[in-house]
């Protein structure tokens, strides 16, 4: 971006942030990112693998009606002739070793901040106060910078007299799961998600 943009730039007291879901998952991302700066701090939020996975789903399913397009079932997605669909895209996304032990090729562990995203849902100060100190920034962030919006149905940002909410895309109900099915995906999920916290050295309250 900075090649087609030059007269982009930070001031020394100034930090660049780029923002691409997309990059933890992708296969090229780490090796470019490192050569373009192997320094480079990265921040990544994750949640509960199999709620990404319904999440990923609800995110496609609004998509596809707001487009007119035919939509499915998860439950018709998660599941192929009777076994666990490990092809489908949202649980390929979701096996965050898989992602990760390609991240720790170029990059130390330390270079790397996991934001625990369900944390950050329900108590948003301690997981954003932790990025300030892994960024080395000047603690700014305080409770009064937060509310709980009731609408919502989650906590949003007041800064400078501002109030900022997420997009209207985020928060949206999951569908409710077949509970055999989304057991069966917490089941495969557990062995991925153990090798993951070995990986990271941590580990995360998910189920």
């Amino acid at each position: 971006m900075l090649d087609i943009h030059p007269e982009v730039a930070a001031a020394a007291t100034e930090i660049t942030v780029e923002k691409t879901p997309g990059y933890f998952t992708s296969a090229l991302a780490p090796e470019r990112i490192c050569a373009m700066n192997s320094s480079i701090k990265l921040l990544l939020i994750l949640r509960d693998p199999a709620e990404r996975v319904i999440s990923d789903y609800t995110q496609v399913y609004f998509n596809r009606l707001e487009n007119h397009k035919p939509v499915q079932a998860i439950e018709n997605l998660l599941v192929r002739n009777g076994a666990l669909n490990i092809r489908y895209k949202a649980i390929q996304r979701s096996l965050y070793d898989v992602h990760m032990r390609n991240w720790l090729r170029h990059f130390p562990l330390e270079q790397i901040h996991i934001v625990d995203g369900d944390a950050l849902i329900h108590d948003p100060l301690p997981e954003l106060q932790k990025v300030e100190r892994f960024l080395n920034l000047t603690p700014r962030i305080v409770s009064s910078n937060f509310y709980f919006n009731q609408t919502k149905g989650f906590y949003c940002i007041r800064s400078d007299g501002r109030e900022r909410c997420l997009h209207e895309s985020k928060g949206r109900p999951h569908p409710a799961v077949n509970s055999t099915i989304l057991q069966q995906l917490r089941s495969f999920l557990q062995e991925h998600n153990r090798t993951f916290f070995r990986l990271v050295k941590r580990t995360f309250d998910w189920q």
